[in-house]
């Protein structure tokens, strides 16, 4: 598989991921695929799972995934994105290294580190 047609699922990936199009998303996963917490906390399997997490995830009106950067290693891609995200406290920002293995033109397993929300107004809710 060539380089330049990892990048378009996962790019094409993200895209849909911003559209909270969840069909278009659930179109780049494998059937089999697994979502894990860096190294190893197994936290979906399979399309199902995947799908019922980003179901409700999209649901988040201000959800937005900023590319920072991406890179292809092997059959690896790591992306560097800002996240945006609704939690209780409010509006929150998000650093999150995702790593994609991709086969047969899907993402086959995905590893996530995710940094801890930064809100919005911090500095107002200090003051």
């Amino acid at each position: 598989m060539k380089e330049e047609e990892k990048i378009t699922i996962i790019a094409n990936q993200l895209i849909a991921y911003n559209e909270k199009n969840i069909d278009r998303f659930i179109s780049y996963w494998d059937e089999n695929a697994k979502v894990y917490l860096h190294p190893d906390n197994l936290i979906a399997v399979g399309i199902d799972e995947i799908r019922n997490r980003h179901v409700e995830r999209f649901k988040e009106k201000d959800l937005f995934a900023k590319l920072i950067s991406r890179c292809v290693i092997d059959d690896k891609i790591v992306d560097i994105e800002i996240v945006t995200r609704n939690f209780p406290e409010g509006k929150c920002f998000v650093d999150v290294l995702a790593i994609y293995d991709i086969k047969n033109f899907k993402i086959m397993n995905a590893w996530f580190i995710i940094g801890k929300p930064k809100i919005e107004n911090l500095e107002q809710l200090q003051n």
